[in-house]
């Protein structure tokens, strides 16, 4: 669509990059505000809302480079260019999960109850960035011809060009938009400390389980030669959340 969102001279600010940068900043505001009205050191929020962040954005482009090579072949220095796209979400979400609950421990902050108000705020995240996918062209669909079918024909876009496509940036961005709404509405209403992280857990696997029905191109490495890597990944992240999900509820019962 737009890959360039504006340019000034020599210089040139990529539609992906402010998109997500502005997920990341309402994202830490909602996690802000959240940590206040619980009565959670709002600092300490910040701080691990910050580590969080950088582990991602490492964690994804890590992962991305590593199961896309032949995209760096040519000039190694392409791999540190976040902002034109090629972020592959697990590997940024085991980086943050790693630096998150090394970053609770540390500080001693209520395990359950941070997992719970940085929800919202990952639901905000992934709405922007997959917005800004779309934008860049990356994790585009495969073709098809139905009426909502998008063509991709500007020459820096990343998608398949000239060719009526899935709007699968857009099918994940109205799964985050669906999440986001669901956990705001149970934000007042969960039952036990760790409910809205799960819930987020499943909403976003089942949702990426139906994108990846559509999505098109080459995504890496298949498991047993047939299913992409993150389809299998989104499955097990979706059992083990249902799995902990009556666990934590007779465990972790707000009071």
């Amino acid at each position: 669509m737009h890959p360039i969102l504006l340019e000034i001279g020599p210089l040139s600010i990529k539609t992906y990059g402010f998109l997500i940068a502005v997920g990341f900043l309402i994202g830490i505001a909602l996690a802000s505000r959240e940590a206040k009205r619980i009565g959670i050191n709002q600092q300490a929020v910040l701080d691990l809302a910050f580590y969080i962040i950088l582990g991602a954005i490492i964690g994804s482009r890590f992962f991305y480079v590593v199961t896309h090579p032949e995209y760096f072949r040519e000039s190694l220095l392409d791999a540190f260019k976040v902002w034109e796209g090629g972020l592959t979400f697990y590997g940024g979400f085991i980086m943050a999960a790693a630096i998150a609950v090394f970053m609770i421990k540390k500080n001693r902050l209520p395990a359950y109850q941070t997992l719970d108000l940085f929800a919202p705020s990952l639901a905000v995240g992934i709405l922007f960035g997959r917005l800004g996918c779309f934008c860049a062209g990356c994790c585009y669909g495969a073709p098809c011809s139905l009426p909502w079918a998008v063509t991709f024909t500007n020459p820096q876009s990343l998608a398949e060009l000239n060719v009526p496509l899935h709007p699968t940036q857009l099918y994940a961005a109205a799964g985050s938009a669906i999440t986001l709404a669901i956990l705001l509405y149970l934000k007042n209403r969960k039952t036990f400390h760790g409910e809205l992280a799960l819930v987020w857990v499943m909403l976003y696997s089942g949702f990426r389980l139906f994108e990846e029905l559509f999505r098109g191109g080459v995504r890496g490495d298949l498991v047993f030669n047939r299913y992409p890597a993150s389809q299998v990944m989104a499955l097990v992240l979706l059992i083990v959340a249902a799995a902990l999900f009556p666990v934590l509820k007779k465990r972790n019962r707000c009071m």
